[in-house]
Order: structure tokens, then C-alpha cells, then sequence
């Protein structure tokens, strides 16, 4: 077992990766001192892997909520359905939430787990390469709106994530995939010899081989733990990881929650975060279509017809790294160097938007 460690102070907690830590109780046992605790995950894991959990956590009072799946569902009212459970049961402060899923289940379990008695302790148990590599870390929780991607939510650390690289085995190819999406990510904004190691190894990605999932999923939690534990709340360098996400959280938006999985709409953005770049004079072209190539090669999207530039740009104006009424963007001037920035063209993203949009 390999433990990272986000360094927070008296908030800290560690990140442990393996595979079959789900079936281990000594984890458990170690890391979680609620009594009482409520399993938050969705029809489709929760089949999987819910029994694997409940036999692990022993003697402890369980009670569990199983949401549909889908980013479609990452809504108010089913916080409310947790929250009325946590409520129901009588749950104190000294209870957790512990989150089995992927990001859509991370994200509305920690935002329970942020409001209820103004926080409880939350576990975060990824069973998606997305959800592993970057949503269940950082405490970024939260809900969406028909308005835009994540708008309501919080900031509430985790106790412990606990990323069993086993339940990767089960994931469908195209949920793979969405995950590189995040991989790539971080090769492109801190990492220069991470994406190199992707040109040279994303099939064995693809194929699930366990070596090659273990290594990225380390390698992201590296670098975020890093940039979190600099910049928890996210007043500057964070803002980093979204790189490709304002232009992947518009199409998601945009086309309801219902069209992309969220790492397919970063994979698009991505290109299109490069493509701007290369635009603006920051990017070599040459770059540029490496990241294009690289999203390809993993079967995401580079051009998303279903969204017209106009409907692009109009939810990209919600994003909330707007400020005085200017779009940030995060932009690459290299692989491996990114930076955040609302001093460019206007005209560089209308391009980028008319070519890869619509």
C-alpha cells in the first residue's frame, strides 16, 4: 500500500492506493473512528462493491442511500434525500459519510457531509480512474445547476480517500478513457515527463493494466496533494487543475448533463485550452497538436458539434473563475507550464471556439 499525504494542518489526512483496500477492515479500523456512519453510492457500484465496504467496517451502525447514476443526478434535491437520512437517523456530529462511487457520488456525498451540523467527517472511497486521479481529492464538494457545472457547493477535506485500484477492473472502457482525460491534465499543467510517459504508454493505460494504473493514479495524487496543500481554496495556484475545465464544464452544461461524461468534455477542452494557446502566440503549433493527438489516441472528443460557439461562450461567462466581469482562462505556454490568465484576444476565443464548436 502507498500512502500520499495532503498537508493541512490539523486537516490533513492521507491518500492510500492499492488494490482490495476496500476489503481490508484494518484500514477501517485505523482511519475511521465513527460509529455511525452513512454509505452514500449509486446503482451501479453499489452491486459491486457495497458488500466488500459493509463487511469491512465491522460492527459500526450503517445506513445506506443509493442514488441513480449519472452526472444528470448530481442535484440539490438528492443532497436532500442524504441530508433527510442523516437527519431521520439521528445522526450526531461524531458520524461520517462515506462516499463509494466516482466523482458524481463524491462530490454529492462531501456536500452532505460539508452542511450536515455544518460538517462531519467524510470518507472518500473512488472507484473510477477519474474520481481516483482528481475529484476525491481536495475538498471540492458540491451539486450542480441547470445553469452551470458545480455552482453550488463547498470546500470540506476529506478524513481519508482510499483508492482501491482494484474496482478499476470493472470500470467500462468509455469511464476509463474519461479518466485519462484528468491524467493528461496534469502532464500538461505540472508535469512535462508525465505526458511523455503517456505518448509512450496509453494503451497499456487503456488495457487496465494494473502497473500502469497505479502509476498515474500516484503520479496525479502527487502533484494535486502538492498544489492543494500550497493553495487549498483555490486564491491562486489551484486554479491550475481546471485547466480544459471551462470550456469542458460549458459543453457539459450546455448540453444538459446528459450528452459527455465529465472527463470526456476536459478531453475537448483540452484541445481547445492548447489550440487557444497556440492562437494567443503562447503554444508552438507543434504542441499543441501533441495534445490533440494524445486525446485522440485515447478515444475522447477534440470536436463537440452539438454546442454552437455562441451557447459555448454563454455558459463559459458563469465559470467561477470570472472576475470583474472578465473570463479567466487557464492557458499553456508549454507542456508541463500552465497559468491563469483574463489578458488575452477576444478574438483568439472566438476562434478557438468556431473550430472546435458547433
Amino acid at each position: 500500500m502507498e500512502t500520499l499525504n495532503v498537508a493541512l494542518g490539523t486537516r490533513s489526512y492521507p491518500i492510500l492506493i492499492a488494490g482490495g483496500l476496500l476489503g481490508r477492515p484494518e484500514v477501517f479500523r485505523e482511519h475511521l473512528p465513527a460509529r455511525d456512519v452513512v454509505i452514500v453510492s449509486n446503482t451501479t457500484v453499489a452491486p459491486l462493491y457495497l458488500a466488500t465496504l459493509t463487511a469491512s467496517l465491522g460492527r459500526r451502525r450503517r445506513v445506506e442511500v443509493i442514488l441513480p447514476d449519472g452526472e444528470a443526478h448530481k442535484t440539490l434535491a438528492n443532497t436532500a434525500r442524504v441530508l433527510d437520512v442523516l437527519v431521520a437517523n439521528r445522526f450526531a456530529r461524531d458520524c461520517a459519510v462515506l462516499a463509494l462511487g466516482g466523482g458524481v457520488v463524491g462530490d454529492l456525498a462531501g456536500f452532505a457531509a460539508a452542511c450536515y451540523q455544518r460538517g462531519v467527517d467524510l470518507v472518500q472511497l473512488p472507484t473510477t480512474l477519474l474520481a481516483q486521479v482528481d475529484s476525491a481529492v481536495g475538498g471540492k464538494t458540491g451539486v450542480n445547476h441547470p445553469g452551470g457545472k458545480n455552482l453550488i457547493g463547498a470546500f470540506h477535506q476529506p478524513r481519508l480517500v482510499v483508492a482501491d485500484t482494484d474496482t478499476l477492473s470493472t470500470l467500462p472502457p468509455r469511464e476509463l478513457r474519461a479518466g485519462v482525460a484528468e491524467v493528461i491534465k496534469y502532464g500538461l499543467i505540472a508535469d512535462a515527463a508525465l505526458f511523455d510517459w503517456l505518448e509512450v504508454h496509453l494503451e497499456e493505460l487503456l488495457a487496465g493494466q494494473p502497473a500502469a494504473l497505479t502509476h498515474v493514479v500516484r503520479r496525479s495524487c502527487e502533484i494535486k496533494a502538492e498544489i492543494v496543500g500550497r493553495d487549498e481554496r483555490e486564491q491562486g495556484e489551484r486554479a491550475l487543475l481546471n485547466l480544459g475545465h471551462t470550456f469542458g464544464h460549458a459543453i457539459e452544461s450546455a448540453t444538459a448533463y446528459r450528452e459527455w461524461l465529465h472527463g470526456e468534455a476536459v478531453g475537448a477542452g483540452l484541445v481547445m485550452a492548447a489550440a487557444m494557446s497556440s492562437e494567443c502566440g503562447l503554444l508552438a503549433v507543434s504542441e499543441a497538436e501533441r495534445v490533440r493527438r494524445l486525446v485522440e489516441r485515447a478515444g475522447l472528443p477534440t470536436h463537440i458539434a452539438s454546442v454552437t460557439p455562441a451557447t459555448a461562450l454563454d455558459h463559459m461567462r458563469i465559470d467561477k473563475k470570472v472576475l470583474g466581469g472578465r473570463l479567466r482562462l487557464v492557458l499553456l505556454r508549454g507542456i508541463g507550464e500552465a497559468f491563469v490568465t483574463g489578458d488575452y484576444p477576444a478574438a483568439a476565443l472566438t476562434r478557438t471556439l468556431g473550430a472546435y464548436c458547433g
